[in-house]
């Protein structure tokens, strides 16, 4: 590919409704993240014709593109999580720069997302192509077994219809997908399990200096949680990034990391190089982002990619209740709201935007489903930090943000009482409590004068003894969380926007509270001063049995549209099809009925490996012609027996 062209069959609006209207399409898929690329390439894998709307343009699908990003990224003065993709005003993103503390019973519309509190949620998503994959860290690991049946283990939660070993092969076929790093030996415990003889697609990753700095000091430490003793050690995470390929993989056949998009990019999509830029962006895209999927499906040649056209409403038939048409708006320039509105048909229709998007376009469409879930059960995971510094250097800054942490208090009786969590050590410093690096310098110009190689060299000793924990706390399904959305509040092509209703259960914040317990704990352990403070002008301040916290969210939204064993106590079932209407699926972490103790995407993925097992075979009705299921049996054989 050249620096300028993308490897995407991209069509014209006028095309795509021609093609609909001639039922080209067996699937229209909107959105172009990890959920729609992974049934986008599962589907015309099988020979089905697909259509993919996508909100944002398509010019990352370029090196230039891409390196537009890296560019903004560079002269951007705020390194948030959105910080590399320009302000797009007719497909807007949440950006946690525009959350503010809120006052009681004011909405704050400043942002996208209006958030109507009680307390404002700084989580993001990236509207653009690929999904928030484009900026996500990929710590990717699997759910507890445990995690399934919350509500039957623990009474809190809610349970999901389907267990761990339902979806084993699908996390088998996801990792293969994204190309994890990990070792097994290294990822069984508390009831995860695995096929005999797996292997995951490529070695793990090594931890940092900082990683073996901190398990020296906090291996071994013990905590009496509800009668039950949980014994800390520090383990590495499965990362969705390229190692080094493991040659017993699938059965000896070994693994074949994907690189860079582009052939151009010589030296590029290689290994991890420890960049350290994991967020926003891996300038050199060893990260895996959902672009690679979508580049997979679009060279069998069955793909169908529209860029900037919103999906702005979910048409029903009266008749049968079936989905006839989806409409969208097509914008010419992201400089410009005008427009056209255009209707697309096909047989099987795939909301694969995320669990706010999802959920906003289904309401806006007055479909708040039979059950009246939509957009009820918003669940995110909550973040406290605690930050210290260390007696001695430990080589913070060197790595991927987060190669290692702590899993010991994901599970337990304490379930019952409190929120479970696991716990990051952040190889980044305090750059998500503080804003160092960049506060540091800051510091140092103002306050103490320094310039020059002096002031390099005070950077260099203030940061290298920095530590960070970052909490993870199961938030569960609480229905008064949610997205609505009001008329009263528009975007610039005169779709709603969404609402969003925020609030932490005692449960979460017990969680929280017991996290900044063991926090104190390792600080002291270590030796490390804890500089950690809460303050009551923070936007996410929150007071817990007399104790000041504060909260950042996980840009993990989930449950908006959960799945269950029936219409009535959910939208979707297990395949993620709606209750409602046969012809759609509603697919993602919204499905999500729990979220556990680890990040969403490799569960949410997995998902969609099950759900497009389904779209084929109830494609296979309309009598497509449909290629073995090959691709399953590669994943679920990828052990070394």
């Amino acid at each position: 590919m050249s620096e300028e062209n993308s490897t995407m069959k991209q069509v014209t609006p006028d095309s795509a409704v021609q093609n609909s209207a001639n039922r080209k399409y067996d699937a229209v898929i909107i959105g172009s993240g990890i959920s729609g690329a992974i049934t986008a390439k599962e589907l015309t894998a099988k020979g089905l014709n697909v259509l993919m709307l996508e909100a944002a343009p398509a010019k990352d699908m370029s090196y230039k593109g891409f390196k537009s990003y890296l560019s903004n990224y560079y002269a951007n003065a705020s390194k948030d999580n959105n910080s590399p993709y320009p302000d797009n005003p007719n497909a807007r993103m949440p950006r946690s720069t525009d959350v503010s503390k809120l006052k009681p019973g004011v909405a704050d519309t400043k942002g996208y997302m209006v958030q109507n509190g009680p307390l404002a949620l700084d989580s993001t998503y990236t509207r653009v192509t690929g999904g928030t994959t484009m900026h996500w860290e990929a710590k990717i690991l699997r759910m507890l077994p445990d995690d399934f049946s919350i509500k039957t283990k623990y009474g809190v939660g809610l349970d999901w219809p389907i267990s761990y070993d339902d979806l084993m092969p699908f996390y088998q076929m996801a990792e293969r997908e994204i190309g994890v790093s990990a070792d097994v030996e290294e990822q069984g415990f508390y009831g995860i399990k695995y096929e005999p003889g797996y292997v995951y697609p490529m070695y793990g990753l090594p931890p940092s200096y900082l990683d073996k700095v901190v398990a020296q000091g906090i291996d071994g430490t013990e905590f009496v949680l509800s009668g039950e003793t949980h014994t800390v050690k520090v383990r590495p995470f499965p990362q969705g990034r390229n190692g080094i390929p493991n040659e017993r993989y699938n059965k000896g056949q070994g693994f074949t990391p994907v690189g860079a998009l582009s052939t151009y990019q010589v030296e590029h999509g290689g290994r991890c190089q420890g960049n350290n830029n994991c967020v926003p962006i891996c300038p050199v895209q060893a990260k895996y982002d959902a672009r690679k999927t979508l580049v997979a499906a679009a060279k069998t040649g069955r793909l169908d990619f529209l860029p900037q056209a919103v999906a702005s409403k979910v048409v029903v038939n009266e008749r049968d209740n079936s989905i006839q048409h989806i409409e969208f708006k097509h914008y010419s320039s992201t400089s410009s709201t005008e427009h056209t509105v255009h209707q697309i048909h096909g047989k099987i229709f795939v909301l694969a935007t995320n669990a706010i998007e999802n959920a906003r376009l289904m309401l806006a469409s007055k479909l708040p489903s039979s059950s009246g879930l939509i957009g009820k059960n918003l669940m995110d995971h909550t973040y406290l930090l605690a930050w210290g510094l260390l007696p001695e250097a430990a080589g913070t800054m060197r790595g991927t943000k987060c190669t290692s942490g702590i899993a010991d208090f994901r599970h337990g009786e304490g379930r019952k009482s409190q929120a479970p969590f696991g716990v990051d050590i952040h190889n980044d410093g305090w750059g998500w409590a503080t804003g160092s690096p960049f506060a540091d310098i800051e510091s140092l110009v103002d306050e103490e004068n320094k310039f020059g190689r002096e002031m390099r060299q005070s950077v260099v000793d203030r940061i290298s003894n920095q530590l960070l924990f970052a909490f993870m706390v199961e938030q569960t399904a609480d229905e008064s969380n949610s997205v609505t959305v009001d008329e009263e509040y528009l975007d610039a092509l005169g779709n709603q926007r969404p609402v969003i209703h925020y609030q932490l259960s005692d449960y979460s914040k017990a969680g929280i509270a017991y996290s900044r317990h063991t926090s104190k704990v390792f600080f002291q352990r270590l030796g490390a001063k804890d500089f950690s403070s809460y303050s009551s002008l923070d936007y996410g301040h929150f007071q817990y049995e007399g104790e000041d916290y504060y909260f950042r969210g996980g840009n993990h939204f989930s449950g908006t549209h959960i799945m269950g064993t029936c219409a009535k106590n959910s939208v979707v079932d297990e395949n993620q099809k709606s209750w409602d209407h046969n012809n759609l699926y509603l697919i993602g972490s919204g499905s999500m009925p729990s979220i556990g103790t680890s990040n969403t995407t490799l569960t949410l993925a997995a998902l969609c490996y099950k759900t497009s097992k389904h779209i084929i075979e109830a494609l296979n009705q309309y009598s497509v012609g449909v290629v073995s299921d090959s691709d399953y049996k590669i994943a679920k054989g990828a052990s070394n027996e």
